[in-house]
C-alpha cells in the first residue's frame, strides 16, 4: 500500500523537467509539433490559458515517476505563459486538449496507455495526428470525453478550442468555427507578410509612374 507523504517529504520530492530524450521522433513530427504549439499559443493570447509542448505533466503529488510528456497540451483557467513542467495539484486544472503526434512506433502507447490515462485524468479531448500516415486512417483521429469515456470524434471539431481541424499534408490546419477563418502557421504568416510587402511596393511603383510621391500620401 502506498503511504501518504508528510508536507516536508512532499516539499523535498524532485520533479525533473527533462529526460534527455529527443523532442520528436522525426523532422515531420517536430515540424507539426512546433507549428501546432505556435498556432494555438497565438490563438489563445489574452486568455487565461497556456499551451505547452513536450513538457512533463505530473499528475500525482509526491510521485515523480507518475508523469507523461504530451506533444502539445492546452490548459484553460490557468495563468498564461510557459512552465518547465506542469503539476496538476499546483495549477488546479488538468489539460482540456492534448495532441500526440503519433507513428507506427508509438501507436500502442498512444492508443492504449496514453488514451486510458488521459481518459482517467479527465482530459476533454485527445487528438492523434499521424504526419506520415503510418497507421491512422485519414491521419487525424480525435476522442471526446462523454460521461467519463472517450468517444470517437466524427466531425473534426474541437469543442474546447472552438476550432475545426483539417489535415494539410504533414500539418494540422486550424479554422475558427464561427467565421471559417484559418489560423496561419508561422510559415504561412511569413508568406502573407511577404505578399503584403510586395503589394505595397507595387502600389508605390504605380504611384511613382503617375508622378505621385508615395511619401506625400498620408
Amino acid at each position: 500500500m502506498t503511504q501518504a507523504l508528510s508536507p516536508k517529504q512532499r516539499a523535498e520530492v524532485f520533479y525533473p523537467s527533462a529526460d534527455g530524450e529527443p523532442v520528436a521522433e522525426s523532422y515531420a513530427h517536430l515540424c507539426v509539433l512546433l507549428a501546432t504549439l505556435e498556432v494555438l499559443r497565438q490563438y489563445l493570447q489574452g486568455q487565461q490559458a497556456t499551451v505547452l509542448a513536450n513538457q512533463f505533466l505530473y499528475y500525482a503529488q509526491g510521485f515523480p515517476k507518475l508523469q507523461v510528456a504530451p506533444d502539445v497540451m492546452v490548459i484553460f483557467n490557468v495563468a498564461p505563459g510557459g512552465r518547465d513542467n506542469y503539476k496538476v495539484w499546483e495549477e488546479g486544472e488538468v489539460p482540456s486538449v492534448i495532441f500526440e503526434m503519433t507513428s507506427a512506433g508509438t501507436k500502442n502507447q498512444d492508443l492504449e496507455f496514453k488514451k486510458t490515462l488521459y481518459e482517467q485524468l479527465g482530459v476533454k479531448e485527445y487528438w492523434l495526428f499521424d504526419p506520415k500516415g503510418e497507421w491512422v486512417r485519414g491521419q487525424l483521429q480525435g476522442y471526446r470525453l462523454r460521461q467519463d469515456i472517450y468517444e470517437l470524434i466524427t466531425d473534426n471539431r474541437s469543442e474546447p478550442l472552438g476550432l475545426r481541424l483539417q489535415v494539410e499534408g504533414e500539418l494540422i490546419g486550424f479554422y475558427r468555427e464561427d467565421t471559417g477563418e484559418k489560423l496561419l502557421n508561422p510559415t504561412e504568416q511569413a508568406q502573407a507578410l511577404r505578399e503584403a510587402q510586395q503589394q505595397v511596393e507595387q502600389l508605390k511603383q504605380r504611384l511613382l509612374s503617375l508622378g505621385v510621391d508615395p511619401e506625400q500620401i498620408e
